[in-house]
């Protein structure tokens, strides 16, 4: 059953989030903190190692409160159930949408179409534990008898970012293994990673739901035509492994079908690195470690679907998206990570947002004529700091932002993480207090203050900790689609490009650009004549 279609403008509680919008928006976030003494103890949320403050925002508890009958007047708690028991919420496609099964607990029953998915779960993540431990330990040797040393992964979007985004976060976990990841069609860049690697000793991993991927099998035939100046055929199968649905394809690539791991319809490819596609993941950092991933994220998950939406974390940070986008306008959301190992996170998050909730249409197919969607962008402290972060503090433009920090450093250098977090600290208040209270003597020097963040507080960087730190987002995600009646898991928008691309690369074949506005055929002129 698909998520029912209701405008969230027409509803009985945004006509009255307008009317408290209209009376609380030219009040400075500091003035709710001196007529509130207990502010940051009411607007904020602690769950195990993670402390979420949110009082440093544009709103009063009465905007919590209006918000909390906004979701219940929309029925957010029945779309979370659909969404964790496997209805068909990805209604344009005919799928469910069942990330959050992939880091369930095993002995769950999900049945979908008849059969318990739990089992197919369960199966192949034992494959991905014993292939990775066969790899680390050295058991499975490359066609030399010589040990893998480097994991290349060859996909794009959900097959690229989020693994890769793990693996640089928990580099302090590695195993022996090194990691890298193809993406860009890119021969320049291709190029580069197979100078830094030995073919006796690199395993490649294809990640293709479809095995039709251009960029990714363009880039995976590049490398098998590398990998033979040096293999035979028959090498191939120790070499290359596959996460396809389309095993057929696989197999004709020349990949053996005990090492092709599943790929599934009702997972999204942003939503894919807790599956199949992120052996990478346990490849670079052991099974246990990625399992541990699996595991904090299903903490959030239990903590999302259960939690009442006032204590809830990422139904708090998606009414407050809502909030900037739709009544204050304000069109983009920074991430702020002030630590360097998630420094590919904000990156990650542009795809899981942006793809997931920039529509034009709502979940009836009409056309919508409010704002979805933000613009995810974001650099780590402290390098932002000296970089953009001028506009932030006295820009006429107004950028809410996530702050995220940890309370103890990977390393245990403290003097380093002392003065790394005491910036983190200084930028939340100095973003939300300004200069108000001191003399200055020039406009040039007012900060002006009133700049809305969240403050995201977290023990320690650990697979657990960034496993409930990635699926907090997701449900943001899925609960602004939900406000925002759009459907958050298809993305046609990327279809018309790869359409108009794949007539263009016949074109350049043929020299006949006949068919083109008068710009691009220019252009294509420009770039043959090179030739």
């Amino acid at each position: 059953m698909s998520l029912k279609s209701i405008n969230p403008t027409k509803t009985k509680t945004w006509s009255k989030l307008k009317d408290h919008f209209n009376d609380i928006k030219d009040i400075h976030i500091h003035d709710h903190f001196i007529s509130e003494s207990d502010r940051s103890k009411q607007l904020s949320i602690c769950l195990d190692n993670f402390h979420f403050d949110f009082s440093k925002n544009k709103i009063t508890s009465k905007t919590i409160s209006l918000f909390n009958e906004l979701l219940n007047e929309i029925d957010l708690k029945s779309s979370i159930e659909k969404y964790f028991k496997g209805d068909e919420i990805n209604s344009t496609e005919a799928r469910p949408v069942l990330h959050t099964a992939l880091r369930a607990n095993d002995d769950e029953k999900l049945i979908l179409h008849g059969e318990d998915i739990m089992l197919q779960i369960k199966k192949a993540k034992e494959k991905i534990q014993l292939f990775s431990e066969s790899i680390i330990s050295g058991d499975h040797k490359g066609f030399s008898g010589k040990k893998i040393l480097d994991i290349v992964n060859i996909g794009i979007g959900g097959s690229d970012l989020g693994p890769s985004m793990v693996v640089e976060s928990l580099s302090h976990y590695k195993t022996r293994l090194n990691t890298h990841f193809i993406s860009n069609v890119d021969g320049d860049y291709l190029n580069q990673i197979l100078d830094q690697v030995n073919p006796e000793t690199t395993l490649f991993i294809i990640v293709s739901k479809t095995f039709t991927t251009i960029e990714t099998l363009t880039n995976a035939n590049t490398v098998k035509d590398w990998f033979l100046k040096s293999a035979c055929e028959a090498d191939i199968s120790r070499h290359f492994i596959a996460v396809s649905s389309n095993s057929d394809k696989a197999v004709d690539f020349g990949i053996s079908l005990e090492n092709i791991f599943p790929m599934w319809d009702w997972v999204g490819g942003r939503y894919s690195l807790w599956s199949s596609v992120g052996i990478s993941i346990s490849l670079s950092v052991g099974y246990e470690k990625f399992n541990e991933l699996l595991e904090g994220a299903r903490k959030m998950d239990n903590h999302f679907r259960n939690s009442i939406f006032s204590e809830n974390i990422p139904v708090i940070m998606a009414c407050l998206s809502i909030w900037y986008n739709n009544f204050y306008e304000y069109e983009t959301h920074a991430i702020i990570p002030y630590s360097e190992n998630l420094k590919s996170f904000g990156k990650y998050l542009q795809q899981a947002s942006m793809e997931s909730n920039g529509k034009h249409t709502d979940r009836s197919g009409k056309l919508i004529e409010y704002q979805s969607g933000e613009i995810i962008w974001g650099q780590t402290g402290t390098n932002a700091q000296h970089s953009f972060f001028q506009l932030f503090h006295q820009g006429t433009k107004i950028i809410p932002s996530d702050f995220i920090g940890f309370c103890e450093s990977i390393m245990g250098n403290k003097n380093h993480h002392d003065i790394l977090m005491s910036n983190f600290f200084a930028q939340t208040k100095a973003l939300m207090l300004g200069t108000r209270g001191e003399n200055i003597d020039s406009n040039h020097k007012v900060f002006k203050g009133n700049r809305p963040t969240n403050t995201i507080l977290i023990d320690k960087l650990t697979p657990s900790s960034l496993g409930s730190l990635i699926s907090m987002y997701e449900h943001k995600i899925f609960t602004q689609g939900v406000i925002w009646n759009v459907i958050s898991f298809d993305q046609f928008g990327v279809e018309l490009g790869k359409k108009i691309a794949k007539n263009i690369l016949k074109d350049l074949e043929d020299r006949d650009f006949s068919d083109h506005d008068s710009s691009t055929k220019n252009l294509l002129n420009k770039y043959s004549s090179t030739d």
